[in-house]
């Protein structure tokens, strides 16, 4: 029932978007590569952005 009422941050969904992408693509490596390596290239560009708003946060 608090659950309802934690709002998370915008970094706190991209680190868990980026966390199930990575997983993702681990497991999907094992079957299909070119696939796996889409979903890792769109992981890349979520760390980049979580990199962009840790950096802006700390000044």
């Amino acid at each position: 029932m608090l659950a309802w009422f934690k709002h998370r941050t915008h970094l706190q969904k991209l680190q868990n978007d980026y966390c199930k992408m990575m997983k993702n693509a681990y497991k999907l490596a094992l079957t299909d590569k070119e696939k796996s390596d889409q979903i890792h290239e769109k992981a890349n560009k979520i760390l980049a952005q979580i990199k962009k708003i840790e950096s802006q946060s700390i000044f």
